[in-house]
């Protein structure tokens, strides 16, 4: 069965599988950090209404399966998830403190990749077979009833 965010006008059902990595890739995710790392970024997405589906701490990186609310844009969720948790390890690790300099733990980037229950090719197919008689220059994107 289907979970879906109802808001006051709205029902959705949108997510998104993140991956990120420390700075320089090391593996420095382990014992204890793995730990505080886990209950931080569970702390933090109950904080901003983020339902984790599932994840994952490895080594040297991190992956989260998260459904969001339509009104938060991935890169603030990404910039909530690695923000505050780098804070709270660089504050409450002293080791790693030592080997990230500079307050910063995450590399910059990250991988974000929407989910859904329906593949680019059905949306393509419904779109070009809606009624009307077209009239484009590019056919990735045409105009029905000028």
């Amino acid at each position: 069965m289907r979970h879906y965010r109802l808001g006051a006008h709205t029902k959705t059902d949108l997510k998104v599988h993140l991956v990120w990595v420390p700075k320089y890739r090391k593996a420095v995710l382990v014992g204890e950090v793995a730990i505080r790392v886990r209950d931080l970024l569970r702390q933090i997405a109950a904080e901003h209404e983020l339902e984790i589906v599932s994840g994952k701490v490895a080594r040297d990186h991190i992956q989260m399966f998260v459904s969001y609310r339509p009104n938060q844009p991935v890169s603030q969720i990404m910039q909530r998830l690695k923000g505050i948790s780098s804070r709270v390890l660089l504050q409450e690790f002293p080791h790693l403190r030592k080997k990230f300099w500079g307050r910063h733990l995450w590399a910059r980037g990250y991988l974000a990749v929407s989910s859904g229950t329906i593949t680019d090719e059905m949306i393509r197919e419904y779109i070009d077979e809606q009624e009307g008689e077209q009239i484009a220059d590019d056919s990735r994107f045409s105009i029905d009833n000028l």
